[in-house]
């Protein structure tokens, strides 16, 4: 993978934080001493800086004028102070540096950013501090993450694609227009959730058929597991997949009745539905 010849700063200590700086680190696209890391725990920036070699930023604002790309990975309910904060600095209006900012909170918008950062610079300085917004989802900490983008007016095809390297160090990533973002976080957002409710089903069954917990949560994290990867490398549909292991009247398809027969699919269709609402209320 490509090095990258900028610092990158990361505002925000916690596991989605840790996962770019893990996977900046180990992909090999910039040394530990071109991190520079602030949380409000100094306790986790020792964490971070014994781990991984990371340089700890006395405050954020002296993190924002150190990096040529920030990331926001603090909780929505502090982004608000955050960029207000770094907004306020004495040098912030006269800043001519390029910086590209990209943000993982759920639910804040590129516009709610924008009013922020951009409310008293003129738009040539503007320019200088492309946004793009980022909905990762949890499997980023073990780099097998879905991550969906979405830059603003600002964001030239060099910094969505500097954001695309770095997503892509922690697993996949998709360009999207930012008006989709509700329905990403419904999907792949809150999808491992869905995953983890479905696989608790099974082991919950398989103890009920006889088997301890241990050799149940085996026996049905290994079927996800080849499953996917079957998904995966035959490159077939889900539903031809699922009809080649559907015999008549075998074990497969009794289990498929009840399925269908409680609507399990529409169920499970409005529930995504109803998370993209909430997603598209929490973000207004």
């Amino acid at each position: 993978m490509k090095k990258l010849e900028k610092t990158i700063g990361v505002i925000g200590a916690g596991n989605m934080g840790e996962a770019f700086v893990g996977a900046l680190i180990r992909s090999g696209m910039t040394a530990a001493g071109g991190i520079f890391i602030s949380d409000i725990s100094q306790v986790r920036l020792a964490e971070l800086h014994k781990i991984y070699g990371v340089v700890p930023a006395e405050n954020n604002r002296q993190l924002f004028f150190k990096s040529d790309i920030i990331m926001l990975a603090v909780k929505p309910q502090q982004m608000a102070e955050v960029v207000t904060d770094i907004e306020r600095a004495p040098d912030f209006s006269r800043m001519t540096q390029r910086k590209l900012i990209i943000s993982i909170a759920a639910g804040i918008r590129l516009k709610k950013l924008e009013e922020i950062l951009y409310g008293n610079l003129a738009e040539g300085l503007q320019r200088n501090l492309p946004l793009i917004r980022v909905m990762p989802n949890t499997p980023s900490l073990v780099l097998a993450g879905m991550s969906a983008m979405s830059g603003n007016k600002f964001a030239t095809t060099e910094d969505l694609s500097l954001a695309r390297a770095i997503l892509l160090a922690m697993g996949a990533v998709l360009e999207v227009q930012e008006l989709e973002m509700d329905a990403v976080t419904a999907l792949s957002g809150s999808g491992p959730a869905y995953v983890f409710y479905f696989v608790e089903a099974m082991i919950e069954a398989g103890i009920q058929l006889g088997f301890d917990p241990s050799a149940a949560a085996t026996l049905t994290t290994k079927t996800f597991e080849g499953a996917l990867r079957l998904l995966l490398e035959r490159k077939e549909a889900p539903m031809d997949l699922r009809r080649k292991v559907t015999s008549p009247g075998g074990t497969t398809e009794a289990a498929l009745k009840i399925l269908t027969g409680n609507n399990v699919k529409e169920i499970i269709i409005d529930a995504i539905k109803a998370a993209a609402e909430r997603s598209k209320a929490l973000s207004q």
